[in-house]
């Protein structure tokens, strides 16, 4: 397994996550300010080149219901333009609650939401992340009857 970056899109900044090589834990790396889509585009290729991703996960905010909204539109639209452009593939992620968890974890470590909206978009792309790493190792344990220890010392290709 190797690392793999998230994408927190929101309509002003981009929170961004990276995984350790092991695809095991998720950390906030940067938050992008958005700009055009070439800018954005290119940005985010730069990060995926310099921390040599397998893959890009990018949160897909539906609705509460699980209801595609405007602002999913929006985004799935922006994803599916990305992908058109990065040379590794990229897949969307249910990114419901994230950002109240990454709100939560952020007051707890004493961080002013308001001063602080870009680690709070970092924070929320690695909490969706994480998110993502546990599914993908829980969905390996259940269908490969792996262990935790078995899944983190095998190779893929």
């Amino acid at each position: 397994m190797g690392r793999i970056l998230a994408l927190d899109v929101g309509e002003k900044r981009i929170g961004v996550a990276v995984s350790d090589e092991t695809a095991t834990l998720a950390r906030p790396l940067t938050t992008i300010t958005r700009a055009s889509r070439r800018e954005d585009f290119g940005r985010i290729a730069q990060l995926a080149a310099e921390q040599r991703v397998e893959c890009v996960v990018a949160g897909y905010p539906r609705s509460l219901s699980g209801a595609e909204g405007p602002q999913a539109q929006r985004v799935r639209r922006y994803v599916e333009a990305l992908a058109q452009g990065l040379s590794v593939p990229v897949e969307m992620w249910d990114e419901r609650y994230t950002t109240v968890a990454a709100t939560e974890r952020l007051r707890d470590a004493g961080t002013r939401r308001r001063r602080d909206r870009g680690q709070l978009d970092a924070a929320a792309a690695a909490v969706l992340l994480q998110d993502y790493l546990d599914a993908r190792r829980s969905t390996l344990m259940d269908t490969e009857g792996l262990t935790k220890d078995e899944i983190r010392n095998t190779e893929y290709e």
